[in-house]
This record gives C-alpha cells, structure tokens and sequence, in this order.
C-alpha cells in the first residue's frame, strides 16, 4: 500500500522578530507556518536559543538528595562508580559525568558498562557484588536501573547507596534505591521527560557544579559545563528524543561544540569521516558520525565508544579510529547478509499486521537494524531474534517511521512466555525460549489484530510544495539556520509536483543518484534515494519519467565543493 502525503495544517503566517537581518525566503516561512509558529516570541524563541532559559536542575524530583549525597561521598573520600548502558546515550552521559566529576574535584571515578553480547542491558546484580568488592559504595546509574529490583536489593544487601539516573518509563513499581532522578518517573515535576539518558546525567552535572560552588566545604572550579556539550549532543540525537526546549538549546550549542572538539579520538573520528573545517548538522551526527560509534559496542571488537570518548592521545586516536572504520566494515556485510537471509526466511510469511524471524545466524549486535530495514520493506512492525546455542533467543523489535503503536504494550500481551523485555514504544528488546515462539507469534498476532479496526496506510505530513526553481544555496543557510532538526522538530518535507527524473545511477550499498529537473526542465537539482525500498524500486522503472517526490534538502560535500542536493523520502509516479 502507497503511504498517503498529507499536507500539514497552517493557518498562520509567523511574524518574523525585528533581529532577523536579511530576506526572509517564503519556503521558510511557510516551513514554520507548518509547524505552528505564528508569535514572534516564539519564533525567536526557535532561532536564537539561549542557555540562560535553562530549566533549573533542581526541579527534577530527587535531585537535592543526590547531590547531598555526593557532596558527602567527595567529603568521605568514598570510591564511586557510574554505571551507564552499553549504547551511545548511555556512553556519553558517562563520558561527560565522569569528565565533569574529575573536573570538579573528584579525585577518581570508576565507571562500568555491561556487555551488549556477554550481558546484555540492565543494571545487574552481580556487577554490583563485583563493584563492591572493589570498594565501591556509592554508584551512581546512567540511561539506565528504573525496572532493576534485584540489583538494586542486591546493592542495599551489600550497603551500596545507588543514585539512580535514567528517563525510561518505569514499571508499576520503582525500585528502592537511595534516589531516584528520572523526570519520567510519575510524580517528577520537571517538564523534562524529553531528556534522553545523557540529559539526565548532563542535569545532574550541572546541580553538581551548583552545589559544590554554594558550598564552602567543597572544592570550587571555574571548570564551564560547555565542555561536555559535544558528549550531550550525540547521546541526545543518537537517541532520538525529542528536540524540543532544552534539548533543542543545548543541541544548538553542542554542534558547534562538537564541530570544534579538541577530544583526539572525537577529532580523529570527524577527520576520517571529512567532517572538519565545516559545520555540523544532527544529520551529520546521527546518521554519518554516530552509527561507526555504534558498531564497537554491537561487535565487541575490543575497542569500545568509550574508548574513543575519553581518548586523549592523537596518534594513538588515528589508530583507534582505522579499527573502527574496519569494525563498521565487518558490522554492514553481518548487516547485509542477514538482511537478505530475513527476507528469505520471511517469504510466505502469513500474518499481516507484523513479522518475526529468528536464525542462528544473525549477530546480536545488529538485531536492531535488522529490524529497522524490514518495517521499511514490509511497513509493518517487526521482530527479530539470534538463536542461541542455549536454545534462548535474544531479539529486538522496531515499529515503522509514523506508525502509532506501542511494541511493549504489544510484548505485554505475552509477557508469560518472556524471559525478560522493555523498551520504548517504537523499538524495543525481548528474550524468549525457542519454543515457546509459535506462542508467542499467536499472541502478537491477537494483538495486532485487535488495534487494526481499519487498514490505516502509512501517512506522511509533508510542510510545503515548492518547485526545484527555489531551491538554492541562499535557502539553504536560512534552512541551517532554523536548524538543528531531529525528533520532535523533523527536518522539513518538501513536495515537488510533477519533477522529470532525467537520469538514475546506482551507488555503493544499492542507493541511487538522480539527476531531477522541473517540468519546464528551467531548474534542475541532484537527488539521493537512500536504500531504496522494494516499491520505491518498483515504482522507478520509467526513466526518463515524470514524478511526485517528497524530499529533504541537505548540503554534500564532495572533492571540497559544497552542492544542494535532495535527499528523496518518497515519490510516486506522476499520472
């Protein structure tokens, strides 16, 4: 089924604040019509961000209490540990806690990270018995601990306080640990759901920074909390919470922080990628920086992103990140093979609101983007599992962009056939018996088949209509400047009607470069269909042709020139 395009409701046209200097391009003001922008406070709001309106750390529900706490750990020389999930987000709120705690004053501060392959998620009891015998007796948690009973008993067993810090939904209940700051947690009257588990942790860090100056007791350091910006930024668009108020002000500051990081292993990563000397967009970051990030920790090839994060060698960097650039390489053919193995074993599949599929030999450590590639192929939610040799099947679940649904909700439904599983609405992780997945399969089918009242298609809002003809390079810098864009402020859509696709070419990895031009053939544009699905294949086979594409423009760089192209999400044949 063809998703259906939905032009955004606008009403309003935004006024535009007297501090804007220059023509303001009708394309970007019917870009944040779109979105609702309509005072000029608010659009001023959205184009100058400014770290003062910060909302003030100790809003978050059990806030005062860490950092008594910690300013008493600092004042008993306790050893402390911070424990943070094995993923981006949780890597970077590690980094920037344990690099602004050092800068404080801390004199040491362990950390841990739990396996992704060997241990898999969560806060574990026995890597609490492990830190305790090693002195431990305060940890603190990031991204990470609010459904963790048993290592949190284990730790009030054994008389380790856990401050524990994350934003993922909790269970009905939460567990007893010395504190909690998640501003998810029900009764937390922050307004910040929106942090990620970086955010959490960045927040702490500033209550800190506070604490210890209004202290006397404490050490003072005019270390600025601006430093670990660039950590934030990636945690924040790695993790694809919204960009919305703080985030979206911190964001702003950390890409241009993160653009000009001094940190060897950052630097040499942006290097590599040839994203110096230039600014950076969250596209840059979440798409073409983090994902080779990301690959340590899904192949546990001996370096991990921490490594990398707190690195502070050069030479040593460059060797670091020919490895990485090697792992990214093993982890996209694993990815690629068991892409088109899925597919293969997906073939008669007979439900139709979901799929799953499980082999023996698909990595652990790419689940996740399995899944993702197939919700594109199939627009359906879907499962995917590692058979391990214990006969345990270990997976992950993604649900398709724009599709309303909720996957634990639907994991819910079968919890009694789950070793464990949690998550987030649109991706999230199980574990079940190998024998019990027919089960498990029927019950998701109920589920499914229970929500779809009526076959609802895919729709996508696109924000503006426009010909190639305005599309340039002087746009452009008004488009970065309403910038950055991500979850919760999406990078604006745009429908070209009725645009001649002149050429196709097919580039490394199966994506495609066309040349483009406006009916009239008076404009003319490059556009990159990335990873084409099997219906946008289909629908492209009419070459030269005429066509509706629904596109995103972006800059790319190329043999040190910069261009405009469009970056193609959809397009169907033009009748």
């Amino acid at each position: 089924m063809n998703p259906l395009w939905t032009l955004r409701e606008s009403e309003n046209e935004p006024v535009i604040p007297s501090n804007v200097e220059g023509q303001w391009p009708k394309l970007i003001t019917k870009v944040l019509a779109a979105r609702g922008f309509a005072e000029a406070s608010h659009v001023e709001k959205l184009l100058f961000p400014k770290l003062a309106d910060l909302k003030d750390p100790l809003v978050l529900k059990g806030m005062s209490q860490a950092l008594e706490r910690l300013g008493q750990a600092y004042l008993n020389k306790e050893k402390i540990c911070i424990y943070a999930d094995f993923d981006l987000d949780g890597t970077s709120g590690l980094a920037l806690l344990k690099t602004g705690m050092l800068a404080l004053g801390f004199p040491d501060v362990l950390h841990y990270q739990p396996k992704r392959l060997a241990e898999g998620y969560g806060f574990h009891a026995h890597a609490v018995e492990e830190l305790k015998k090693q002195g431990v007796s305060l940890i603190i948690t990031v991204d990470v601990g609010i459904t963790a009973h048993a290592a949190i008993d284990k730790a009030n067993e054994l008389g380790v306080d856990v401050i524990l810090t994350d934003h993922h939904l909790p269970a009905e209940t939460i567990p007893a640990a010395f504190v909690v700051v998640n501003p998810n947690q029900g009764d937390c009257p922050s307004g910040l759901g929106y942090l990620c588990g970086a955010g959490v942790a960045f927040y702490l860090l500033r209550g800190l920074k506070r604490h210890f100056h209004d202290h006397p007791q404490l050490p003072k350091s005019n270390w600025d909390l601006k430093e670990v910006l660039d950590y934030f930024t990636i945690g924040t668009l790695t993790d694809m919470v919204p960009l919305v108020d703080d985030n979206r002000v911190l964001v702003k500051h950390g890409l241009v922080k993160l653009a000009e990081t001094k940190r060897a292993g950052l630097r040499a990563l942006l290097e590599e990628l040839d994203l110096t000397g230039r600014p950076l967009t969250s596209q840059d970051v979440a798409i073409r920086f983090a994902p080779k990030l990301n690959a340590l920790s899904r192949m546990e090839s001996g370096i991990l992103p921490i490594d990398i994060f707190l690195l502070d060698d050069p030479s040593q960097a460059r060797d670091m990140v020919r490895q990485v650039m090697k792992n990214n390489s093993t982890r996209v053919q694993l990815q690629g093979d068991a892409e088109a193995e899925a597919q293969q074993l997906l073939q008669g599949w007979p439900h139709q609101d979901f799929v799953f599929v499980a082999s023996k030999n698909f990595h652990r450590g790419v689940l996740g983007l399995i899944a993702t590639k197939l919700t594109q192929v199939y627009n359906k939610p879907a499962f995917v599992g590692a058979v391990g040799d214990d006969g345990m099947i270990v997976g992950s679940a993604r649900l398709p962009q724009g599709q309303e649904a909720c996957l634990v909700e639907a994991m819910s439904s079968a919890q009694e056939l789950l070793s464990r599983f949690g998550g987030h609405s649109a991706a999230a992780g199980f574990e079940i018996a190998e024998t019990k997945v027919s089960t498990f399969v029927g019950k998701l089918a109920d589920h499914f088949s229970d929500l779809r009242e009526k076959p609802k298609p895919l729709e996508i809002f696109y924000d503006v209509e426009a010909g190639l003809s305005e599309v340039s390079e002087a746009l452009m810098k008004w488009y970065d400047f309403v910038g950055p864009f991500g979850a919760g402020f999406s990078i604006p859509l745009i429908h070209f009607t009725n645009v001649q696709v002149l050429s196709k070419r097919e580039l490394k990895g199966g994506h495609l470069r066309l040349k483009i031009a406006d009916a009239d053939g008076g404009a003319s544009a490059e556009a990159l269909l990335f990873t084409p699905t099997p219906r946008q294949l289909d629908t492209l086979t009419n070459v030269p042709g005429f066509y509706h594409v629904l596109g995103e423009l972006q800059w790319n760089y190329f043999a040190g020139q910069k261009t405009v192209q469009i970056l193609i999400r959809d397009l169907k044949a033009a009748t």
